[in-house]
């Protein structure tokens, strides 16, 4: 497959797939996440990598779904969904639950190099992951998205603090809550995650592979996986409520998701001033 939203290198043994949407702070069209669920798999079938670096161009991680750029309305129309729910389930279930459950079981160790914002969807694709190294700049916002990870990352309480409140998490945060293994300064994140990655790619593939595996197994036998699968269609639930009449009262005519990132960013902020940030 030719890539257009996505680009690859190849350094030594480590592979990295690169979101390469800069000018829409990397924001996941369907095109874009099929170009990655390809690439992964390309690396998985390559027996000269042996470790996978998912990054994102320019100042931003990833800023989540595309929810309305020009290239994705135009992909939509040229190839719209099925109708109705079984089409916007079918959708949502095989780019947002299938492929992150693939990229999760990949049979090579996976690291997310996170700067700038890593936003809803941006924080799933990271969570997926292995490993997550995050530069000092990085800012996290979960929600109540279609690969629901955040139980597992953060811990139940602390996530419905979070989630209730609907606020950004500094890199510090995330990493004093087990999310991130590594705060790097901006400058040294590509140097530090790739130096990381090279002494990993020395090891054994089978048997980082097995090592892997077990831990993921360890986390399916508490349910992960059946849990994944169960919040989507909570999830779904809950997208399928926003057309209800007293939902659409509460918000400005045409704002959606926009409205919950500025009140993430206004309570952070808060958060921030306040030294509860630094108190974490």
């Amino acid at each position: 497959m030719a890539y257009e939203y996505i680009r690859t290198e190849q350094a030594g043994r480590v592979r990295r797939l690169i979101l390469n949407r800069p000018q829409a702070r990397n924001a996941q069209s369907r095109r874009l996440t099929e170009e990655l669920d390809d690439a992964f798999q390309a690396a998985e079938d390559d027996l000269g990598t042996g470790v996978v670096v998912l990054m994102g161009e320019g100042d931003h991680f990833s800023a989540g779904h595309d929810l309305g750029t020009p290239q994705e309305m135009a992909d939509r129309e040229a190839r719209p969904q099925q109708g109705g729910l079984r089409g916007r389930y079918g959708r949502s279930y095989d780019l947002n639950i299938e492929a992150n459950l693939r990229w999760r079981n990949l049979r090579k160790p996976t690291i997310a190099a996170v700067q700038g914002y890593c936003i809803f969807a941006g924080w799933a694709i990271a969570s997926a992951c292995d490993i997550i190294f995050a530069a000092d700049d990085a800012m996290f916002l979960p929600a109540n998205f279609q690969y629901f990870s955040v139980p597992w990352d953060l811990g139940s309480r602390k996530a419905k603090e979070v989630l209730f409140e609907s606020r950004f998490l500094s890199a510090q945060e995330v990493l004093d809550l087990g999310f991130v293994n590594r705060v790097i300064p901006r400058a040294n994140l590509d140097a530090e995650v790739m130096a990381y990655a090279g002494r990993v790619a020395e090891n054994d593939p089978f048997q980082l592979w097995m090592t892997k595996k077990a831990i993921n197994q360890a986390e399916d036998a508490q349910g992960f996986t059946t849990h994944i699968h169960d919040a989507f269609n909570l999830h779904m639930m809950s997208s399928i409520g926003e057309g209800d009449p007293d939902y659409a009262l509460r918000k400005p005519e045409g704002q959606r998701r926009r409205p919950m990132v500025q009140r993430a960013m206004e309570n952070y902020e808060h958060y921030r001033q306040s030294g509860q940030a630094q108190q974490q």
